[in-house]
């Protein structure tokens, strides 16, 4: 059988694509090297948080935002440098997305059935002038349902359309090579492999067991980023971040291994902005894995204070939740891979959250129930299990005590408890007044005129070493893989360019392969809320072009 459209990838942004398919009734199949039961890809492991800009949701918390403002701080994050060149479909990504957000994005997602937790969380708060990196005001909405119920409306509709014999799906059908034609790319090619009777994101076999080939008009590439390749992370790591750290943590399953990308290349697809990354710098590792070297990031609020492996106070704006891109170099300058917060009993109960679906049960289940117990005594219990079994926990009811345990954590006596409790006391001090020199208290007092902040997000201001307010606790914290920024180079309508600027003839891209839209929307930095924001539109729009 001839398709109109083969689509490379059953992630969210290939699910997307192909429901803008069945319902222009076209002839599709998708083909996935993993398991069934992992449709939906990385976006099912994800908080669920998207970037939209002036919602109903934002107004009813006093959050006054708007088109031109979100443009604003997109820009300023982004720090597009290479618009005549790498940059140029990016930017014109960029400005299309920040439209979709401030428009139709809201209601279509409603009609997909998908609400939103009614408080907007405010992520990359930026530290800098007003033009700079980071968000204005509040703008990540957490789905109701977290990654599971963004997937489920389109993976939902998909395999229905595969049972009334609509569309094709064959997992474990994994891309080898994209079959060209005098220029124009007819088909894909490539290996069918052996089941795998395994839990989603436990890491898959390779075995062999057919050969597949397959032919369509045109073919998507959706098959995501190279976060869980480590040699690739390290090979395209860039050098104004420094050397690239001897450990990190993995954020994302063993499949997101970048093979399309090089696939893709080899046929003349460009890939752009290879440079640019987004990796988290407050990553644990998970006490209960999933995949290997499984990373979890938390989501912290601005309490928690920010030390280097040496013991020096991070300066603005390098504080939790601000600029993650500015601590990353912060920190890779060090010399060192990590870097410790520490915070009290009463900073953690408040202010740590876990990024992903499986470390949100109350929200990923919609238990109104469950939700209501996070206004309790003590942390979620998802976070007070990474206290009682994470690896990069300390807990202290005496400084002396705390840094004595972080030093034998680290396996080094790096940490010296007198200038660590020097820097304390003079940040304690601080807490005097109302009013402060203190940069990192001061955005600490503003969060919380913010009513999400100060209801469920950000503690009461208090001296760490209080002991009311204890026991003290340290975390270690592990450079986490995320993110490919970069990617195949597109143009408005997901057409893979060459290295000419041309399109070739047949092949499309979306999601994170092609850097979310254009080979990089992102610029160098992300606002957050938009990777999940950034698979749902390039598929849509691939879609609907090749739905004409």
């Amino acid at each position: 059988m001839k398709y109109d459209v083969i689509i490379v990838g059953a992630g969210l942004a290939g699910l997307t694509a192909a429901c803008e398919l069945i319902d222009a009734k076209k002839k599709v199949l998708i083909v996935d090297q993993e398991p069934t039961n992992s449709i939906g890809g990385q976006a099912f492991w994800s908080f669920g948080g998207l970037f939209l800009i002036n919602t109903p949701e934002q107004r009813r918390m006093g959050i006054k935002d708007s088109k031109e403002l979100a443009w604003q701080d997109w820009l300023g994050t982004a720090g597009f440098d290479r618009i005549g060149d790498e940059d140029r479909f990016a930017y014109e990504w960029a400005r299309a997305y920040v439209e979709f957000a401030a428009g139709e994005k809201y209601h279509w997602l409603k009609s997909k059935g998908i609400k939103f937790f009614p408080v907007v969380g405010w992520a990359e708060r930026g530290g800098s002038l007003a033009g700079g990196h980071g968000n204005s005001v509040p703008r990540f909405h957490i789905v109701w349902g977290t990654g599971p119920g963004i997937v489920e409306p389109f993976a939902n509709k998909v395999l229905e359309a595969v049972k009334k014999g609509g569309i094709d799906y064959k997992p474990r059908h994994r891309v080898d090579k994209l079959l060209t034609e005098n220029g124009t790319v007819i088909g894909v090619q490539g290996k069918v492999l052996e089941d795998a009777n395994i839990e989603r994101g436990q890491e898959s076999n390779r075995n062999e067991i057919a050969d597949f080939e397959y032919k369509a008009d045109a073919v998507i590439v959706a098959s995501g980023g190279i976060g869980a390749n480590l040699e690739l992370v390290k090979k395209n790591w860039p050098s104004r971040l420094g050397n690239p750290p001897k450990y990190m943590v993995q954020g994302v399953p063993s499949y997101v291994d970048g093979r399309m990308l090089e696939i893709t290349e080899s046929i003349g697809g460009r890939i752009v902005n290879r440079d640019r990354m987004w990796h988290y710098t407050e990553g644990l590792r998970n006490w209960n894995p999933i995949w290997r070297n499984h990373g979890i990031r938390i989501l912290p609020g601005p309490s928690s204070m920010w030390l280097d492996a040496e013991g020096n106070r991070f300066s603005a704006p390098n504080f939790p939740g601000f600029d993650t891109l500015s601590t990353l170099e912060a920190i890779q300058k060090t010399g060192y891979d990590y870097s410790w917060f520490i915070l009290t009993e009463k900073i953690i109960e408040k202010e740590f959250a876990l990024s992903g679906s499986e470390q949100n049960p109350d929200i990923t289940n919609k238990s109104i129930k469950q939700i209501l117990k996070r206004i309790l005594p003590g942390p979620p219990a998802p976070v007070q299990a990474f206290k009682d079994n994470g690896a990069d926990f300390v807990i202290a009811d005496s400084l002396k005590e705390l840094v004595d345990g972080m030093n034998q954590l680290a396996g080094n006596n790096l940490l010296d408890f007198i200038k660590i409790k020097e820097q304390i006391v003079a940040r304690d001090r601080e807490m005097e007044n109302k009013f402060t020199k203190d940069a990192q208290i001061m955005s600490i007092r503003s969060a919380r005129s913010y009513l999400g902040d100060k209801l469920i997000r950000v503690a009461t201001p208090h001296k760490l070493l209080d002991p009311k307010c204890g026991p003290l606790i340290a975390v270690r914290l592990n450079i986490l893989t995320r993110k490919t920024l970069g990617g195949l180079q597109t143009n408005l309508n997901g057409a893979v360019l060459n290295s000419e600027g041309k399109a070739i003839k047949g092949l499309f891209a979306a999601g994170e392969v092609c850097g979310f839209g254009g080979g990089g929307v992102h610029g160098y930095r992300s606002l957050e809320g938009t990777f999940v924001g950034g698979c749902l539109f390039t598929g849509r729009q691939v879609g609907k072009y090749l739905s004409n």
